[in-house]
């Protein structure tokens, strides 16, 4: 699964690791997050994503 990157602070979300702390399973694919899900690090929503390598 495809990683991404929060392109306001740098924080990569990996499907591998989930997100424990929202209780985001790991296995989790980035379009599979629930709507309301926000970088853990600064707070921006999935708009602020993009793949990680590009597109």
């Amino acid at each position: 699964m495809k990683k991404y990157i929060c392109e306001p602070c740098g924080y990569i979300y990996d499907p591998a690791v989930g997100d424990p702390d929202e209780d985001v399973a790991p296995g989790t694919a980035f379009e599979d997050l629930p709507e309301d899900w926000v970088c853990p690090v600064c707070g921006e929503d999935k708009d602020h994503f993009a793949p990680v390598g590009g597109a």
